[in-house]
C-alpha cells in the first residue's frame, strides 16, 4: 500500500471517529494502567464493571496495597484469569512505591519492568496516558491492518514496526485509537461489515461482505 493511499485512509477514519479514545473507564494514570493490566483476555465493558467498584476504594498503590491480595481479587473475580492478574497488580504496586515514588513511569523500559506488563500494555499507557504517538497492536489492529493491507505481518511486532513507519504524521497519535474503533465496530472478526465501511474502496481485503 503506497503513502498517498495510507494518508486518506487515516483522513477517513479520523472524520469518521472524530474522538477517538479509550472505552476503558479512569481517570489517572494509575487507573488506567490498572485497568489495562485487568482488560488483558477481557472486555473493556467487563473491566469498566469491575474497576467500578474497586476505584472507589482502592485507586493508588499504596491503597491497593493496603487492600491487599485476597480483598482485592473479590473486586476482580468476574475477570478472566483473576488470580495471576491480582498478584501480578500487588507486585506492580510495590514496585511503584519503591522504584518511582508510586507514580506511573513515562519510560516504556520501566513500565515492562512492572508486573503483568508488556510491550502492548506499555504501549497504551505511553499513548494514553502520556500522550505518546505509541501503537499497542492487539487483535483488533493487528486484524485490520492485514486485512486492509495498512500494515501486513505475521506477528505483532512485524505489524507494530511497519505501522511505526507508515502511518502519516499527523495520524500517529491517534492511529491507536482509531484502528482499534474501527476493527471492533466496523472491520469486526467474522462478518466485516465493508457495507458501512468509510475506507472499503480503498481496503485490499479481497472477500468483502456484500
Amino acid at each position: 500500500m503506497n503513502k498517498d493511499k495510507r494518508l486518506i485512509i487515516f483522513d477517513r477514519l479520523a472524520e469518521a471517529i472524530p474522538n477517538p479514545e479509550t472505552e476503558l473507564q479512569y481517570s489517572s494514570a494509575f487507573e488506567l494502567l490498572i485497568a489495562v493490566v485487568l482488560s488483558a483476555q477481557a472486555t473493556d465493558k467487563g473491566v469498566n464493571k469491575a474497576t467500578a467498584l474497586l476505584f472507589p476504594i482502592a485507586n493508588t498503590p499504596h491503597a491497593i496495597l493496603n487492600l491487599g491480595e485476597y480483598e482485592l481479587k473479590k473486586y476482580i473475580k468476574t475477570i478472566g484469569l483473576f488470580n495471576t492478574k491480582g498478584a501480578n497488580i500487588i507486585k506492580l504496586c510495590q514496585r511503584l512505591i519503591d522504584y518511582h515514588h508510586g507514580e506511573v513511569p513515562k519510560n516504556r523500559e520501566q513500565l515492562e519492568a512492572l508486573a503483568g506488563v508488556g510491550r502492548k500494555t506499555a504501549n497504551v499507557i505511553l499513548n494514553t496516558a502520556f500522550g505518546q504517538p505509541t501503537i499497542a497492536v492487539d487483535t483488533h489492529i493487528f486484524r485490520v491492518s492485514n486485512r486492509t493491507g495498512l500494515a501486513k505481518g505475521k506477528n505483532v511486532l512485524a505489524v507494530e514496526n511497519k505501522l511505526e513507519k507508515g502511518v502519516p504524521k499527523q495520524h500517529k497519535l491517534n492511529a491507536h485509537h482509531l484502528l482499534i474503533l474501527h476493527g471492533r465496530y466496523t472491520c469486526i472478526a467474522r462478518k466485516p461489515r465493508c457495507q458501512s465501511c468509510v475506507i472499503e474502496d480503498l481496503c485490499e481485503f479481497k472477500d468483502k461482505t456484500e
